[in-house]
């Protein structure tokens, strides 16, 4: 390529740059650099012939084939490389795969999931990959949803407090910082608000319930920096995301200012012919996408035919694919790769799975725990011998560790067998690597979860994607469970791991019901029986509800797929070696019935209760207990200029540290519009030292105490408010104080 061309020289303006090498390209090359097609096909076939301007799902030599393709093909445009790297470098053998992201979301801590991000950013650039999907800020509401897992859980405003952390933490120093990332926002927006928990339904969502409680974690991340937005699945009033102009334009790009680039979530502008019937064909289905403001559109290869096929049927004009190309170039640009374009570099991998970073990892998975129930813990570690039976089918079980998006979770091809087995520590590994010497830690499996079983509606979905197998739960095995039960009468404790797979979680596979699997409530009522005390270690991808045995249990941890350290983290929490920090970042329901159980429920309904269950969630958001209880008092609130100021006293009535977190809800007492109970507003984290008082100011904004009234604007209504401060969102946990906002 001749080195005297404009858009090859670094030193003129992007924006120049831009022009000079869109008046050189062709249409189809257009076209080709708004699709992002899937590099497990024929790489040839994407970069030669439909001239893709970027790729995912990359095995390393595939991403060295594509470079070497681009380097053949008439303008030499460098790819954009991406991949689902969601909790960690997911499908890179040997990286760092941390909690999930709703794991994450339990430590309530910005900071932390900062650093979880830079380091994920600074090993996946290292592969040649320049774009995550990544943070989730779909809201989690009906918790059979499958992407549960992959949220922040169900607060808007802790949402956008992590989801801003992510993207600082994957964006470095910005565009041009070679051990940054793209951050991508998704699944923008309302894609969780689901029926009947189905994966991609219709979205009942009016405009202002966007408003109100969806869109503002998009729009915390938008003014943070966030480089892509990826539209989401579902429709909403009849219209699909990928073509919602009010939602990508008027809001988005008008209101918020948004200039970034929009790429559509897996084949939406294909799904809009073929599943949604929108659109006749691939020409119509891209002209819409394209008028609505898609830039980049992933794995719909038809886009390629279909958009010019547009143009010649005057469907589309070409100014308009110009737009979204300009958008792509300036990107790119941006980021350098025309000089240089990010390939993979053996010298920076060096870097991955780091021992820092696996430092880092064991934080964030000791901070991920959360204590629900307990009467029992810590074990006392000073005794001579005890003897710790380690039960259930994820006790020793690594894909229940990592979660989905990790390894050989199903998404690509080239890591059938997943990390290497030695990075994971399960919970029978981390007993065996801290309990004393002098124990006997012993182990049985007690249960299956489930069978896998073909589809019976084919190999594939309509658009050739392979259909996962059907999980069915597993029988009762009398011979596995009399294994555990002869374990536990020996021990002097049980702890009992259960909870899901990876084939009850993500994308297509929802379910219908919350309750444990196969034969994990047996198992459970029957360690339940032998009298030894029983700890119940939850990991699982989302919450399930209880059986009462393991409701009486001596203790339950929640343990939201901890990741590659997880294993050593419950050990040690068991142990008393670390304090239980983690809070819950949704509500758990005590019966599926009860969807959905979110805390900031709007008022106004008959009654308090069902007539055969309570309303009563079994555990609720912002939940979590230490080992040494703490008391709150002393509650005093006042206005000052624009803010609403606070102090509570927190007293320490045990005998070891405790690290809280402190909530702020805020209730309107009077509103123009039916309104939220209370809100989270702020939140603030302490330690308060064993056996002492200490005294916390607090503040939020006088603006966070806004609601959206009826023709959707955001405002504060001047007035009477409740500011509610304490260990977690239920009421019978918070202190109450007036104040007042004119």
């Amino acid at each position: 390529m001749p080195a005297d061309l404009p858009y090859r020289d670094p030193a003129l303006p992007v924006n120049e740059r831009v022009a000079d090498l869109l008046a050189r390209m062709t249409l189809p090359e257009k076209v080709g650099q708004m699709l992002q097609l899937d590099a497990r096909g024929d790489v040839k076939e994407i970069v030669s012939e439909k001239l893709a301007g970027s790729i995912l799902h990359t095995s390393p030599a595939k991403m060295l084939e594509a470079i070497d393709l681009v380097a053949k093909t008439r303008l030499q445009i460098p790819l954009l490389t991406a991949e689902d790297c969601i909790h960690g470098h997911s499908f890179w053998p040997g990286a760092t795969i941390f909690p999930t992201q709703l794991a994450m979301a339990a430590t309530w801590d910005a900071s932390l999931v900062e650093r979880v991000a830079r380091v994920t950013a600074v090993e996946v650039a290292a592969t040649g990959i320049h774009q995550t999907f990544s943070p989730v800020l779909c809201i989690a509401r009906d918790l059979r949803w499958g992407r549960t897992d992959e949220t922040f859980g169900e607060d808007p405003f802790l949402i956008g407090e992590l989801g801003a952390a992510m993207v600082r933490g994957y964006q470095g120093d910005g565009l041009a910082d070679p051990t940054g990332i793209l951050a991508t926002a998704k699944h923008f927006a309302g894609y969780s608000e689901t029926q009947g928990g189905r994966d991609a339904s219709e979205a009942d969502i009016s405009p202002r319930k966007l408003r109100s409680w969806f869109l503002p974690p998009f729009e915390r991340v938008a003014k943070e920096g966030c480089e892509v937005f990826m539209l989401g699945y579902q429709s909403m009033d009849g219209v699909p995301i990928t073509a919602n102009k009010w939602l990508l334009n008027d809001v988005l790009k008008k209101e918020w200012g948004f200039s970034g680039t929009l790429i559509t979530d897996w084949d939406n502008v294909g799904r809009m012919v073929w599943e949604q019937k929108v659109c006749a064909d691939y020409a119509e289905a891209a002209a819409l996408a394209v008028k609505a403001g898609n830039d980049l559109i992933m794995t719909t290869p038809g886009f390629f035919e279909g958009a010019q096929e547009a143009v010649e049927r005057g469907l589309l004009a070409e100014q308009d694919i110009d737009e979204a190309v300009r958008r792509i170039l300036r990107l790119k640009f941006q980021m350098g790769l025309f000089e240089d374009p990010r390939g993979p570099d053996q010298e920076k991998q060096a870097v991955i799975g780091s021992d820092e970073h696996q430092r880092l990892n064991l934080e964030v998975a000791r901070r991920s725990l959360v204590l629900l129930r307990n009467n029992v813990l810590p074990l006392a570690t000073e005794a001579n011998f005890k003897r710790i039976a380690i039960i259930g089918p994820n006790a020793d079980d690594v894909s229940a560790q990592l979660g989905d998006w990790a390894g050989n979770s199903g998404q690509v091809d080239w890591m059938p067998d997943g990390h290497p087995r030695e990075l994971t520590e399960t919970v029978l590994d981390g007993f065996r690597a801290v309990a004393p010497d002098r124990w006997d830690i012993t182990h049985a499996r007690g249960a299956d979860i489930e069978r896998l079983v073909p589809d019976p509606e084919g190999d594939t979905y309509p658009d050739g994607q392979p259909r996962p197998p059907i999980s069915q739960g597993a029988p009762v095995d009398d011979h596995l469970i009399d294994l555990a039960r002869a374990e536990a009468i020996r021990a002097d404790y049980a702890v009992v791991v259960v909870g899901d797979t990876v084939n009850l979680t993500g994308e297509h596979k929802s379910t219908a019901t919350l309750e444990l699997q196969g034969g994990q409530i047996a198992l459970l009522n029957a360690i339940a029986a032998t009298k030894t005390p029983m700890i119940v270690v939850l990991m699982n991808s989302k919450p399930c509800v209880l059986p009462e045995s393991a409701l009486n249990a001596a203790a339950v941890i929640q343990a939201f797929n901890p990741g590659m350290r997880g294993g050593r983290a419950i050990a040690e929490l068991i142990l008393g070696e670390i304090e239980p920090t983690g809070r819950m970042p949704l509500s758990v329901p005590r019966h599926v019935g009860q969807q959905p159980v979110y805390y900031n429920q709007i008022r106004g309904q008959h009654g308090t209760r069902y007539a055969d269950l309570t309303q009563d969630p079994l555990f609720v958001f912002g939940e979590g207990l230490s080992y040494s209880p703490v008391t709150y008092d002393d509650l005093l609130v006042w206005t000052e200029q624009d803010r609403v100021r606070a102090t509570v006293t927190l007293t320490n009535t045990g005998g070891r540290p405790s690290f809280e977190t402190i909530q702020m809800y805020v209730s309107d007492l009077v509103t123009s519009v039916t309104w939220a109970v209370r809100e989270l507003k702020a939140y603030k984290q302490v330690t308060v030292p064993a056996g002492e008082t200490v005294t916390v100011e607090l503040e939020l904004p006088a603006s966070a105490c806004s609601l959206v009234t009826a023709d959707g604007r955001r405002v504060v209504e001047p007035g009477d408010f409740e500011l509610q401060v304490g260990p977690s969102s239920r009421e019978r946990d918070l202190l109450k104080a007036a104040f007042r906002l004119s």
